[in-house]
Parts: structure tokens; C-alpha cells; sequence
């Protein structure tokens, strides 16, 4: 009995693709075109000249060193449960989760507190130290983001479990699917398409914006819709970035709804190999410019490897290019709280000295 029990998960942890109605209006999409989502430019998901059997022969039998650390990563443990409503903070849980309190509104994104970011148990853990928080430490959450359905970014294992917590879902076209069939209510979804407004409670507006990646859980890709927000309050705006490769909707996202206080933008699991899909060293400091932020947060990074690089890497590299940059970067540990209305705050490098 445990066994089909156990089957039937691994078939639930793929998710569902968009039907009936939902499939009736991804289809009327200007974003969807030839039975799937696209991006503004063509996007190839390697790189002029690059295989997937290089790719994969280069991750199995040339890993780079440093893949992962040798030793458990420093982490400092806020109690989310006992935080005051009005403070406005971010607590970042590693790669691309984290935890907002905006104006009295607790919001979380792309959680993954599972301890892994792959469908097959085993693959892909969390370094040693990153793994801080489980769901019993999550409060009740008003909002929770999620910017596109690839695995590290939304854990079938987080979600089940934090599903009594979630008063209201942001996602975009067709990943509410996945959270019906995970026994979200419909009523609790709000699925959105690129460039859409809305108004939350307390003078929260949210914006759905571009970005240049792509989706899926299976074999068929693109089903879903990939998507970046623009969280914007009296006192604070902030934009939400998911994953994207570099392209001209950066600027025209700053343009349009700029400056931002804060960017939180990916830093990680980058190649050469795949140029268009993330954003690698650089491209970080010209997307904030772009965007005009005030301050950038790299995210993405310093929990799994998920690509051929040294775990430290993205936040050395873009530390150390960034020296030219007027853009302050927010590098907090795991669960070190930021303070989104101290604009002085100081952050170590804390990766710094670690192998």
C-alpha cells in the first residue's frame, strides 16, 4: 500500500497541463502562438553551437570545483512568526524563496523548503545549512508569488503542505492547473498573462511583467507562463524578477514603471552554454541599471547546483564587478532579515574565505 502510495506522488509532483477552460483562455493569449508560449525575441534554450550532450557530459564527468561546499553555510534564523505586521522586511531562504512583509501584508515567493529542487528524490539537495525553515515556522501568508512552474521554483512538497496557510495565489497563464490539482481552491487563484494591473488590499498594486525564459515539468514545455511582478505600495516599490536571460524588457519595465527601491534579480545557475535563459555576471549590473533600481538583490544562488559552477561564484563575481556600479547590492545570509526602509543597511561577504 505504501509503495502506490508513494507512485502516486511521484505522479502528482509533475503537475497537470492546462485544460478546458483555463486551455480555452491561454489560447487567446497574444503571448501564445503555435501551441505554446513565447518570448518577446526568439529565445533558444542553448546557446548557438551548444548540445545537451555536451551539457550533460560536462555536469557528469568535468564537474567544476567547488560544485558544493564543503562545509555547512552560515545562516542566521529569523522567527517569522514573531516579526511585527508593520515592519517592512525580506527574509531570502536561498535560491529564489522568500519572504516579504509589505504594509502589513505577508507575501511569499517561489517557496521551495522542501530540501530539494528535482522530481527525483534524492537529486539536487540543498547545501548543508541552507535548508533553515520548514513549513510549521511559515505564518499565515496573504500572498504568495509564483513566478514560473520549472522545480525550484514550485515544490509540489512546500506547496501541499503550506496550502492551509495560503489565503490568495499570484501565478502566471496555466499554472493554476498544477495548484487545482494540488487541492488549491479555484476562488484562491489569480492567474494573470504578461502586462495585466490590479489592485490588493492596502493600496497594493501589482503589475505582471515580462520576462525571457521558459516553462515545464514534463516533456512538453511552455504550457505555462513564465512571469516577472512589479509590487508597488505608497511608500515602496519593488520588482520581482524570476528567472530571465537579458533582453530589452528590463528597460522597458524600468521605463515603465520605475525607479524601483528594490530588484531582486537572479544570480545563478548560469552557463555560457545557456546565455539566453539567465542572466550571467554583468548582466545582473545592466539589468538593475536598466530597471533604475536603487538597490539590487541577487538571488538564485547558494542553495542548489544546478549548474556547472562554484557555488560562491555568482556572488563573487558579481561583487567584484559591481565595484564600478552606483547600485548598492543586498546580500544577506539565509534568513538574515532585510530591512526594506534602511536603504544603509550593511550585508557581509559572508561567501568570502569558503571552499
Amino acid at each position: 500500500m505504501a509503495k502506490e502510495v508513494d507512485l502516486d506522488m511521484q505522479k502528482a509532483i509533475f503537475g497537470k497541463s492546462p485544460s478546458g477552460k483555463r486551455l480555452e483562455r491561454i489560447k487567446q493569449s497574444p503571448n501564445y502562438r503555435n501551441g505554446q508560449f513565447q518570448n518577446i525575441n526568439p529565445t533558444p534554450s542553448l546557446t548557438e553551437g551548444s548540445s545537451y550532450f555536451q551539457v550533460l557530459f560536462q555536469f557528469l564527468f568535468n564537474k567544476t570545483h567547488s560544485l558544493y561546499p564543503t562545509e555547512r553555510l552560515p545562516s542566521v534564523k529569523t522567527n517569522l512568526l514573531e516579526l511585527p505586521k508593520d515592519e517592512n522586511i525580506l527574509v531570502w531562504f536561498g535560491h529564489s524563496s522568500y519572504y516579504l512583509q509589505i504594509d502589513g501584508k505577508r507575501i511569499l515567493v517561489d517557496p521551495v523548503l522542501s530540501g530539494s529542487a528535482s522530481p527525483i528524490p534524492g537529486t539536487n539537495r540543498a547545501f548543508a545549512g541552507t535548508d533553515l525553515y520548514a513549513v510549521e515556522e511559515i505564518p499565515a501568508i496573504d500572498y504568495l508569488f509564483i513566478t514560473h512552474d520549472h522545480y525550484d521554483h514550485t515544490d509540489y512538497h512546500t506547496l501541499v503542505k503550506l496550502r492551509p496557510k495560503i489565503q490568495r495565489v499570484i501565478c502566471g497563464l496555466g499554472v493554476g492547473e498544477h495548484l487545482e490539482y494540488w487541492g488549491y481552491a479555484p476562488e484562491s487563484i489569480i492567474e494573470k498573462d504578461w502586462d495585466e494591473t490590479f489592485d490588493l488590499e492596502n493600496g497594493l498594486s501589482v503589475h505582471t511583467t515580462t520576462g525571457r525564459h521558459f516553462s515545464g515539468r514534463g516533456l512538453k514545455r511552455n504550457n505555462t507562463l513564465w512571469i516577472s511582478y512589479v509590487l508597488q505600495t505608497p511608500d515602496l516599490s519593488i520588482f520581482i524578477g524570476g528567472d530571465s536571460g537579458y533582453d530589452r524588457h528590463f528597460a522597458e519595465i524600468g521605463e515603465k514603471y520605475g525607479p524601483f527601491d528594490l530588484a531582486i534579480l537572479e544570480n545563478g545557475q548560469y552557463d555560457a552554454k545557456w546565455k539566453y535563459i539567465h542572466l550571467i555576471d554583468d548582466e545582473v549590473i545592466r539589468a538593475g541599471n536598466d530597471l533604475r533600481a536603487k538597490r539590487i538583490l541577487p538571488v538564485h544562488s547558494s542553495k542548489f547546483a544546478l549548474a556547472n559552477h562554484a557555488w560562491f561564484e555568482p556572488l563573487a563575481n558579481l561583487t567584484q564587478l559591481n565595484t564600478a556600479s552606483d547600485i548598492p547590492l543586498v546580500t544577506p545570509m539565509i534568513g538574515e532579515p532585510v530591512y526594506l526602509s534602511q536603504t544603509d543597511q550593511v550585508f557581509s561577504q559572508w561567501w568570502n574565505g569558503r571552499k
